[in-house]
């Protein structure tokens, strides 16, 4: 199965600009593509994983993928997917944030070997150096505006209203296509669905602009919108969007999340997001029918995913950390991986000393009053780092603070708390 019917089968094509074309072109060289990342924070997300897993299936098949960091157009504002205007970051910003993604991108794609190594590039570079009469005679006099309002990216912004800076980033986008083209050779550009007009937009500028214009092997494709079963946006929590940085959404986090996916879209997703090949996702589809209660899909989804993002070793810990808290021994859990086990729930902060366990169950709000904090703890309702304490005169000491800072109470079967002793 080449790359393109691999993804078709994975559900992963959801427009193309010529298929018969690009299924010839990639059996018949090793393409250059790339994807675009617009630096709109410190971090990509979750949103970005697609078009990354993408680029990087290209290079596993021996092309050369390139990650394209927007240094340029993030100081603009893409208008694709929004109802209103971007805020725009100041120059010291985005260029931070560009740098912050270049890194983050390096640890997915092989940027360091191969005749297929990735290559991360910066609009910036090009951009930068544009003045204004050249964008408008190189650049602005091949596009009528016709043509970009007919582009959903514009046109869906018309009722609202879009700024020329806005109104303009196609153009941009199709300039970054065009030097690309140039430079690397590059022939094919991904991206999501709403990216479809801007991609397009490119392709036309290349035959428009270049000596070899009408015979440019060019195209454009793009995965579908992920969408979610339950009707939510995907990668978004209660807690706000999953990031990619393990500072903003630790390993152990981003691990829950993918294990928490719903038995509805956990195939869909293997077949998005993980590597494994058609005959593995078969045989975890089987199993899953087979037992839904195992969440074996659930459980390799998660496995490869945090792998892919943060390594093995980070794997490992989100797994410790999740099996320490479905079976209660949490005595075996490092600083780091209570903080991140614990991120969400109650925490109390105490001094570092002794105190009763019911005076610090009524302090740290885990039980209402003294006289439920006994009841609390005469019915074994009250565990202290894992263990059941049923004794009403347990002074909390040091030998209950794990490393030195941290105890762990539980009320009930899954009710937890951290007290913190600083």
């Amino acid at each position: 199965m080449d790359i393109l019917q691999d993804l078709q089968a994975r559900g992963l094509v959801q427009q193309t600009t010529d298929e018969a074309g690009l299924t010839k072109h990639l059996e018949e060289n090793q393409v250059t593509l790339y994807c675009g990342f617009d630096p709109t924070a410190d971090s990509l997300h979750i949103g970005h994983l697609l078009p990354v897993t993408l680029l990087k299936r290209f290079q596993l098949a021996g092309h050369r993928p390139i990650a394209l960091i927007g240094g340029g157009t993030g100081m603009i504002g893409d208008p694709s997917g929004r109802n209103e205007e971007r805020s725009l970051n100041t120059t010291e910003t985005v260029h931070y944030f560009a740098n912050s993604l270049r890194n983050q991108l390096a640890t997915m794609l092989n940027f360091d070997e191969g005749d297929n190594a990735a290559v991360a590039r910066n609009n910036h570079d090009w951009l930068s150096n544009l003045t204004f009469i050249e964008f408008l005679r190189d650049v602005g006099k091949h596009f009528t505006v016709n043509y970009m309002l007919a582009k959903d990216a514009v046109a869906s912004r018309i009722e609202h209203g879009i700024s020329y800076t806005e109104f303009s980033y196609m153009l941009m986008q199709s300039y970054d296509y065009m030097k690309l083209y140039e430079e690397e050779g590059c022939s094919l550009q991904i991206g999501g669905s709403d990216q479809w007009g801007n991609i397009t937009a490119g392709m036309e500028y290349i035959r428009r602009t270049r000596e070899d214009g009408e015979g440019a092997d060019v195209f454009g494709l793009t995965v579908p919108l992920i969408t979610k079963a339950d009707g939510t946006k995907f990668g978004k929590t209660a807690g706000g969007a999953i990031w990619l940085d393990p500072e903003k959404t630790s390993p152990y986090e981003f691990y829950q999340f993918w294990y928490n996916t719903d038995d509805r879209d956990v195939i869909k997703f293997i077949n998005y997001f993980t590597f494994l090949s058609r005959e593995e996702i078969d045989e975890i589809e089987k199993a899953t029918e087979a037992d839904p209660g195992a969440r074996v899909a659930q459980k390799r989804l998660a496995e490869e995913m945090t792998t892919f993002v943060h390594g093995k070793e980070a794997l490992d810990q989100a797994i410790k950390i999740s099996e320490a808290l479905f079976s209660g021994d949490v005595k075996q859990l490092t600083k780091n991986e209570i903080e991140q086990g614990f991120k969400d729930v109650p925490t109390y902060a105490a001094e570092k000393s002794d105190i009763g366990l019911i005076d610090l169950l009524v302090a740290a709000k885990i039980s209402p009053s003294k006289r439920q904090a006994r009841e609390d703890i005469s019915n074994g309702a009250i565990y202290v780092n894992g263990d059941r304490n049923q004794n009403l005169d347990h002074i909390v000491t040091g030998a209950d603070r794990l490393e030195d800072t941290f105890t762990i109470i539980r009320r009930g079967r899954k009710k937890y708390f951290l007290v913190h002793f600083q």
